[in-house]
């Protein structure tokens, strides 16, 4: 991302390396991939979260609806991070790194001005236990969708943003996106 193209969050990219994202480029949001395919992925409840939270389907609503409201938007600045692990099996390391990233995430949150929707890694952790589906979201100001649950396909949206989905052995790779 130019420093530029980062003008939108009214930070400059210092500011985006001090949150520890490594890498970030901004794309048309145009060349976003929607697909019902990573919708039948969620359904098939591979994280555990699916009708759990708001944060993911069917709390998100329907494909068509998640990526309308992407659409209304025309750019899409694409953020990552990657954390080291003991080993491949090091579920306690994703999940610290599931946090943090999370974390650096609400930090730009909360310095972004404007109107904006950013989406994060799946699943929302603000609250212990998620209101879904009985009561309404307890912070929907600060609701992060995920990215596959609106239906994106993460690796092809790296592609498009020219950014590496896998950053080699023993690690663990997260993924945001603000559409602005």
């Amino acid at each position: 991302m130019k420093d530029d193209d980062v003008l939108f969050l009214n930070i400059g990219a210092g500011t985006l390396e001090q949150l520890g994202f490594m890498r970030w480029a901004v794309i048309k949001t145009a060349d976003v991939c929607f697909s019902p395919d990573v919708r039948k992925m969620c359904e098939a409840n591979r994280c555990g979260r699916y009708g759990t939270t708001w944060a993911c389907p069917p709390g998100l609503g329907t494909l068509e609806e998640c990526a309308e409201r992407c659409r209304r938007f025309e750019n899409c600045a694409v953020f990552s991070r990657f954390y080291e692990l003991e080993d491949s099996f090091d579920f306690e390391g994703m999940m610290d790194g599931h946090k943090d990233f999370s974390a650096a995430s609400e930090k730009l949150r909360s310095m972004i001005e404007g109107e904006f929707l950013m989406l994060s890694v799946e699943g929302c952790l603000k609250c212990g236990k998620c209101t879904y589906p009985d009561a309404p979201c307890r912070f929907p100001e600060r609701l992060s969708g995920s990215l596959e649950g609106y239906g994106i396909f993460v690796n092809k949206l790296a592609e498009t943003a020219g950014m590496p989905y896998n950053s080699g052995p023993n690690t663990v790779t997260y993924f945001g996106a603000v559409f602005f």
